[in-house]
């Protein structure tokens, strides 16, 4: 019997090896998957993160400009209540990211949409303008009326604010005043102009 199993087992060997480089090739290709998952949900998280509502975005522009227009007087129509927290702000960044569906980190896509409230710009429809769903009498043409009887610099500071709380990055990327101006660490002094070089003519003779 001995003898047998003596016979048998150099022929299990090949086999045994066979199993452990499955399994080694098993846990490779495992972990290759495994990074590239990972390597998935970190390209998605700043997209995620990004995902700011505008609930929490028109009480932080509020509390940098307490002065702007508020515009919360609308009646709700599911408890005929005035709907406080529906304020110009929250409409005006819902129609911006949902209605136009532009990008909430550059300026100038804030200027287009305060374009449209100027009639600068794109026509809006009351029929899809953020409130009109909820609120028994259609925003929009107040939020009109109240962006258009901002100045200029409000409004240029009410973009700056939605730009900084949705990319807070830009803050620290603000371009130079135009009254300064960088020095260079090292320039070089303007050289006179040389007199041409007679050698160079008479060697081409």
């Amino acid at each position: 019997m001995s003898k047998n199993l003596s016979f048998i087992q150099p022929l299990l060997k090949p086999w045994q090896t066979l199993t452990a480089l499955m399994v080694v090739g098993v846990i490779v290709l495992g972990s290759g998957a495994g990074k590239l998952i990972h390597r998935n949900l970190f390209s998605i998280q700043p997209a995620i993160a990004q995902r700011i509502t505008p609930s929490d975005v028109w009480q932080l522009v509020y509390q940098q400009l307490p002065d702007f227009p508020r515009e919360n007087q609308y009646i709700s129509k599911e408890n005929g209540k005035v709907a406080e927290n529906n304020t110009l702000v929250n409409r005006l960044i819902r129609y911006h990211i949902y209605t136009k569906g532009r990008a909430p980190i550059y300026r100038l896509d804030w200027k287009l949409t305060l374009a449209d409230y100027l009639g600068a710009n794109e026509i809006m429809y009351d029929t899809s303008y953020p409130g009109n769903d909820s609120l028994r009498e259609n925003p929009m043409e107040g939020d009109r009326k109240a962006i258009k009887s901002l100045t200029r610099s409000q409004r240029d500071a009410l973009v700056q604010v939605l730009v900084n709380i949705f990319n807070p990055t830009s803050q620290n990327t603000l371009p130079p005043s135009p009254n300064t101006t960088p020095s260079p660490t090292t320039s070089t002094p303007p050289q006179p102009p040389q007199p041409p070089q007679r050698g160079g003519a008479e060697l081409l003779r």
